[in-house]
C-alpha cells in the first residue's frame, strides 16, 4: 500500500476522534462486539444516507456521501435498525431541509421513520445476523447488502438494477408487491415474503451497503481492525492506526481507492 494511502487514513482517522469528541450518548470503541457498515455512493449523483434504531428512529443519523464516496458506521451487537439513502435533498447551512424520496424529518440528521418510496437494508446483530434489502416501501435506488468473511448463508442481498425499468406506470404495484420479487428476487418485496432468498442469516461478519451497486465497484472497508482497499481478486489491509469513535463517518476520496469486483 502505497504511503500516500496509508497518510490519507492516518490523518482522516486522527481527524475523526476530534470530529466525535462534542458527542456523547453514542460512543463506542473500536471491539469485537461490533459490527462495521461500509456504506458506498455508486450512484452518479450525491445520496443522503439515514440510519435509524429499531424502536428509536427520532434519534437517528444522516450524512451526505457524495458520487465514488465510502463511509464507515458501527453497530453493537445486539443492534437492530435500518439503512437507505434520501434523494433530491437540499439542506441549509443549519441542516434543514427536504428530500424528494426517503425522507425521514426535515433535518439532515434523522428524527424519524423514512417516508416511501425508499429502498430499505434491514438488519438485526446478534451471535447470528438477520439482514435483507426491503422494498415494502416501494422503491427509490438500487441496494446491494455484501457480507464479509462470514459463517453461514451469508448471501448478497438486494438487487444492484433500478426495477423502476421493468415498472410502467399503468403496471405500478398497488397490493402485494409480488412483481418486484420477480425482478429482484433476493429482495423482499412485501411485507410477507419470508423466503431463504428475502432475509438472510450470516455470523461473525461485517457489511458492505452499495447503493446504485455495480459489477465493478470501488471501496475501502474495514473489517478485524483494519482498514482494507481491495483490488480484483485480491486485497492489501492497513491495520488500525488509531482508535475513534464510530458515531460518525469517514469519507475517502475515489482517487484514493483501488478497484474490485464482486
Amino acid at each position: 500500500m502505497s504511503r500516500q494511502v496509508r497518510d490519507l487514513i492516518k490523518m482522516v482517522l486522527s481527524n475523526w476522534e476530534v470530529d466525535n469528541r462534542g458527542h456523547s450518548g453514542d460512543r463506542a470503541k473500536f471491539s469485537t462486539t461490533t459490527k462495521t457498515f461500509t456504506l458506498l455512493n455508486n450512484c452518479k449523483g450525491t445520496i443522503w444516507p439515514g440510519v435509524i434504531t429499531k424502536g428509536d428512529s427520532s434519534h437517528g443519523a444522516g450524512f451526505t456521501l457524495n458520487p465514488g464516496q465510502t463511509a464507515f458506521y458501527n453497530a453493537p451487537t445486539g443492534w437492530s435498525g435500518r439503512i437507505w439513502a434520501r434523494t433530491g435533498c437540499n439542506f441549509d447551512k443549519n441542516g434543514t431541509g427536504s428530500c424528494q424520496t426517503g425522507s425521514c424529518g426535515t433535518s439532515l440528521n434523522c428524527s424519524g421513520p423514512s417516508s416511501p418510496p425508499n429502498t430499505i437494508a434491514e438488519f438485526t446483530l446478534g451471535d447470528i445476523d438477520f439482514y435483507d434489502v426491503s422494498l415494502v416501501d416501494g422503491f427509490n435506488l438500487p441496494i446491494v447488502v455484501q457480507p464479509l468473511s462470514g459463517k453461514g448463508n451469508c448471501s448478497i442481498a438486494g438487487c444492484d438494477g433500478d426495477v423502476r425499468n421493468n415498472c410502467p406506470t399503468e403496471l405500478s404495484v398497488r397490493s402485494d408487491g409480488k412483481g418486484f420479487k420477480q425482478v429482484c428476487p433476493a429482495a423482499s418485496s412485501y411485507a410477507f415474503d419470508r423466503d431463504a432468498t428475502s432475509i438472510i442469516t450470516c455470523s461473525a461478519s461485517d457489511y458492505i451497503v452499495t447503493f446504485c451497486a455495480s459489477r465493478n465497484q470501488s471501496f475501502c472497508s474495514y473489517h478485524d481492525n483494519k482498514v482494507m482497499c481491495n483490488a480484483t481478486n485480491s486485497s492489501k489491509a492497513l491495520p488500525l492506526l488509531s482508535q475513534g469513535w464510530w458515531n460518525l463517518m469517514v469519507t475517502l476520496p475515489l482517487a484514493f481507492v483501488l478497484q474490485i469486483k464482486i
